[in-house]
């Protein structure tokens, strides 16, 4: 008999730590946000998950890309993969150069490794099949546009019945017959054929960061920790021929430093160190409630910015500014100046803001809807993606919302025109008038807005100088109504730029914001007394 001492115990690998790395390894949905603290090996169980599928007869079908925002910050990523795959794989080569950054596996399946930043970058990718796609830090990445635009690569051209490799001639003639005839496969068939491939996207994050806003919306918002979130679409299937209903799944796994034994304490301590609040609550915590480090949350605050939606005075004058857009959205933002009347809300609350303040009571997004699994229909925020509409159309729209507004009462004077994108009163070779001559045709017409050198940087602080204003309740303030969804959603997170934090970051939705500056610089004399800043105003 063998003494048990003497058989060796099997060699492990790698495995992952038990709680939140196992279930986001083993998870069975569609899109996967791996979240939380930081620590808790997000990047192994990423890593992890693709090199599980591999080795089982996918082969060439089974191909990987996982995209970070820049190049440097790859680095750590291709680290950890050094250190795990050959491991799990020792046939398995490492390409470093940088046109190649990639795993190749001994069964022919393939992982890459790539930097992203604008929507030009995806024209790269446009047309490949990557049937798992990963994301890295995806907080950093401002909008979800490359995140939806790679979606339409997230596919593969793996039939099971067809590339499982274990099939014989006379299985594959006998599929043939079974589907032809609608007749299931004989056991010793249906044994040889591989599982449908899995289509995946595979995100990492932490709470922080330029993208935090549409992130958290997402995921963290719909529904807790490991909570499928189901969404069907009636679809025509070209395999089959047929319609069919098509059930899709996301969700997100909270991760904590706390899990991963491997953890040194000095790390925990610095993460303990860090002077910024909500850094830390971000890293130490993983609390998606905190302020992200953008260029106005520290200031906003809803219970002080937004208030009901109420008639506005007749006294108070009204006006409108504008941010031209077609593949991204653009936005009329209805303003009200308050004249030091005041105003009793639904609420029951009285509302007197100072005379010269901004409140926003009606506005107008052209960005993209989307429609859920009950037939409601949303502005999709997050995604940038206009509704191309003409300089005429939007123009109609325009005198359709003022025209509804007096209807219903909220208004009682005319809206007069306001501050409106300079390049609008362009005209390029193409067109013989600019878009503010073919919206003054529908009746409604504009003045340039104030752009002139340091008039980006001016207007953040005016719009800061603003928000603070209405809350220390001195002198004039911007207010919103809680009806100005577009404003709410895309305006109190939008992230500073990585390369100037005196202004915002440009590749993020912030067309509400724009003309929110426009109209906020069209009235500088009213908020410009009390701020010093490096540039003139």
């Amino acid at each position: 008999m063998t003494d048990p001492a003497d058989v060796e115990a099997p060699v492990i690998a790698w495995q992952p730590l038990p709680g939140s790395q196992a279930l986001a390894i083993g998870c069975p949905c569609d899109e996967i946000l791996y979240h939380g603290t930081r620590g808790p090996g997000k990047t192994e169980a990423q890593l992890a998950y693709f090199a599980g599928r591999c080795g089982i007869g996918y082969g060439r079908f089974w191909r990987g890309i996982i995209f970070d925002r820049g190049y440097k910050n790859l680095d750590d990523l291709i680290a950890k993969s050094i250190a795990m795959i050959p491991k799990l794989f020792p046939g398995a080569r490492f390409l470093s150069a940088k046109s190649d950054l990639c795993w190749r596996f001994p069964g022919g399946e393939q992982l890459l490794f790539r930097h992203i930043k604008t929507a030009k970058d995806y024209r790269a990718y446009h047309g490949h099949e990557y049937p798992f796609i990963g994301w890295n830090e995806l907080t950093s990445f401002p909008t979800s546009e490359l995140y939806d635009l790679m979606k339409s690569c997230n596919r593969s051209s793996f039939v099971a019945e067809q590339h499982s490799p274990d099939l014989t001639p006379n299985d594959c003639r006998v599929i043939q017959e079974c589907q032809d005839i609608g007749e299931p496969l004989p056991d010793r068939v249906a044994a040889r054929v591989l599982a449908p491939i899995p289509l995946v996207t595979f995100s990492t994050t932490n709470p922080h960061g330029p993208g935090h806003t549409w992130v958290k919306r997402k995921w963290v918002d719909k529904a807790g920790p490991c909570v499928a979130v189901k969404s069907t679409a009636r679809v025509f299937n070209p395999r089959t021929g047929a319609e069919e209903d098509v059930t899709t799944t996301q969700t997100h796994i909270f991760g904590s430093y706390k899990e991963n034994r491997y953890l040194d304490a000095k790390y925990v301590a610095f993460l303990n160190s860090i002077r910024d609040p909500n850094k830390r609550r971000a890293w130490l915590g993983g609390d998606w409630s905190i302020s992200s480090g953008g260029a106005l949350d520290d200031l906003w605050q809803a219970g002080v910015h937004v208030v009901p939606r109420f008639i506005v005075p007749k006294g108070w004058r009204l006006t409108r500014s504008f941010d031209w857009g077609s593949s991204h959205p653009f936005s009329v933002g209805f303003w009200a100046v308050a004249n030091g009347e005041e105003v009793q809300l639904t609420n029951g609350r009285t509302f007197c803001p100072p005379k010269g303040s901004l409140v926003r009571f009606g506005e107008l997004y052209g960005c993209e809807h989307v429609t859920d699994d009950l037939g409601n229909t949303r502005l999709a925020f997050g995604t940038n993606k206009g509704i191309r509409a003409s300089a005429r159309e939007v123009a109609r729209r325009i005198k359709e919302f003022e025209e509804g507004l007096t209807e219903d009462g909220w208004i009682g004077s005319s809206v007069t025109d306001g501050p409106a994108d300079g390049q609008i009163f362009n005209v390029n070779e193409a067109e013989s008038l600019s878009i503010a001559a073919l919206m003054e045709k529908e009746g409604v017409t504009w003045y340039a807005a104030d752009k002139s050198a340091g008039t980006r940087k001016n207007g953040l602080e005016l719009v800061r100088v603003a928000l603070e204003n209405a809350i220390q309740g001195e002198g004039p303030g911007v207010f919103v109504m809680d009806n100005c969804e577009a404003f709410l959603e895309t305006v109190p997170g939008l992230p500073r730029d990585e390369d100037d934090p005196d202004d915002i970051d440009t590749t993020a939705e912030d067309h509400v914001y724009d003309e929110t500056r426009y109209m906020i610089l069209d009235n500088k004399p009213t908020f410009a007394g009390s701020i010093e800043i490096g540039v003139a105003i």
